[in-house]
């Protein structure tokens, strides 16, 4: 997993769509679900981690603009 697309796909399958049209804003929301499918064991931990380290970089990328 590479890109906040295929973490928006991975949270597709589960039902999420996040769009808030605060790009900040969505990341955090799909970092707090990942957390909690990986809580609650639905995703493996490849997975999740995967995921996180796109959306943390993601998340550092705009913080920096």
């Amino acid at each position: 997993m590479k890109t906040i697309y295929e973490v928006q796909q991975l949270l597709k399958r589960f039902g999420t769509f996040i769009y808030t049209g605060d790009r900040i804003g969505d990341l955090e929301l799909m970092e707090e679900e990942l957390r909690e499918l990986n809580g609650y064991g639905i995703i493996d931990q490849k997975e999740y981690t995967a995921a996180l380290m796109v959306i943390r970089g993601e998340l550092r990328k705009e913080r920096q603009k």
